[in-house]
């Protein structure tokens, strides 16, 4: 049946950036995990962000990191990088952390303060 993996988190981003990273995720769409992305009903002052939450199957987690990869490479006008923040829970390998800054997907075994997270 396979294993099971919770991710959660967040991107933080600029308008121009929120819009590419929105064509990045829906030329990911599968009509199932896909749905797991959301954004505020309205904008709120300057930054944007894109949340996502779902438990995935172990087999997806490369669907859902390469669209993460694609995303941490949309910079603005002066360079900035798209940045954000993911805990993905796995049932048997415990949790991971994931930054999404400089361009690039940094990951990394998570603190174990978000422990709290799996209980």
């Amino acid at each position: 049946m396979g294993a099971y993996v919770s991710i959660r988190g967040w991107l933080e981003c600029d308008e121009g950036q929120f819009t590419a990273a929105r064509k990045v995720i829906s030329s990911h769409e599968d009509d199932h995990y896909s749905h797991g992305w959301g954004a505020p009903r309205r904008h709120i002052n300057w930054t944007y962000y894109l949340f996502y939450g779902a438990n995935i199957r172990e087999s997806a987690v490369n669907w859902f990191t390469g669209q993460l990869r694609e995303i941490a490479r949309i910079s603005d006008a002066d360079g900035y990088f798209v940045r954000g923040l993911f805990l993905a829970s796995h049932e048997a390998a415990g949790m991971t952390e994931w930054q999404v800054r400089e361009g690039r997907l940094f990951t990394s075994p998570a603190d174990t303060r978000y422990q709290y997270l799996d209980e």
